[in-house]
């Protein structure tokens, strides 16, 4: 078995197959009908696996490997987080993405209270058709061409292999090295009425007198550009959890921990992009 790095920087090596197998974990059949339901649509050669809690999904993953899991955090024999320890444990599986589905994930955020075993936390709020385009960026990540990421970052090494792996998705990148001159292009487009950006990617420490924290507070204040309008992915190095919790309070919409896992930055890239534009559409749906 592979044991997931101890910095809780998951290495995705899983193997995906042409038909992925997602299990759905959930105490309610009508949730575990609407997820698949969704999922199917989504992902048409996907083999859902629907249990309906601890025990049941257990004994499924020592029948076959799945590719991923989604759960909710409470079960009527346990718990989500009992539940990612066992897909962990499971012989023979590799590196699996367990996603916690879970109505106070910004607290649990914001707490850094996250399990080393979860992968990722998703909001119910969002809703089942926003976990399905959550969950096809684990096991069929889809491309968003033309977006365009506004990207900060002062290491020019650090920056030349975080575009590839943006423009590898097809996305226009474009590249500051100090927040200062980020922070002029965005005043210039909304001085125009324009966003000037579909997301913005940045580190938290940052060369000039402007940090990533502070190039927040300016997207969110003064501004004025919500989480929707403008996602702001935050990359840090710092372990501390206090620190990143302020990261998420003061607005950001997620965090990609350095060093970069390249799996994980495209799957939030593309689910922050992919969430911005259900809204624009009018059809994201909560509930």
């Amino acid at each position: 078995m592979e044991a997931p790095p101890s910095n809780g920087q998951h290495e995705l090596r899983h193997v995906v197959t042409d038909a992925p197998r997602v299990m759905v974990v959930d105490g309610s059949r009508m949730v575990r009908k609407l997820i698949g339901d969704v999922l199917q649509r989504e992902l048409p050669n996907a083999r859902i696996v629907a249990c309906d809690g601890l025990a049941s999904a257990r004994e499924a993953l020592t029948a076959e490997p799945v590719d991923l899991v989604t759960t909710s955090l409470v079960l009527p024999d346990g718990d989500g987080l009992a539940l990612a320890r066992s897909v962990r444990e499971a012989a023979g599986q590799g590196y699996v993405p367990v996603i916690v589905v879970s109505g106070d994930v910004q607290s649990r955020l914001e707490a850094r209270s996250l399990n080393d075993d979860v992968t990722d936390y998703f909001d119910k709020a969002l809703g089942h058709q926003a976990l399905a385009a959550f969950i096809r960026g684990y096991v069929d990540p889809q491309p968003v061409p033309g977006a365009r990421v506004l990207y900060v970052e002062d290491s020019r090494v650090v920056a030349a292999a975080t575009k590839r792996m943006l423009e590898r998705q097809e996305m226009e990148v474009l590249h500051f090295t100090e927040g200062e001159g980020a922070l002029d292009y965005l005043r210039g487009g909304h001085a125009r009425g324009v966003v000037g950006a579909d997301l913005v990617l940045t580190d938290v420490y940052l060369k000039g007198e402007l940090s990533g924290l502070d190039l927040l507070a300016e997207i969110r204040g003064p501004l004025g550009y919500g989480k929707r309008e403008l996602p702001v992915l935050v990359m840090t190095g710092d372990a501390n959890r206090d620190n990143q919790g302020q990261l998420l309070r003061e607005g950001a919409n997620d965090l990609v921990l350095k060093p970069i896992e390249e799996r994980l930055l495209v799957t939030k890239t593309l689910f922050q992009l992919r969430v911005s534009r259900m809204g624009e559409q009018g059809d994201f749906r909560r509930g």
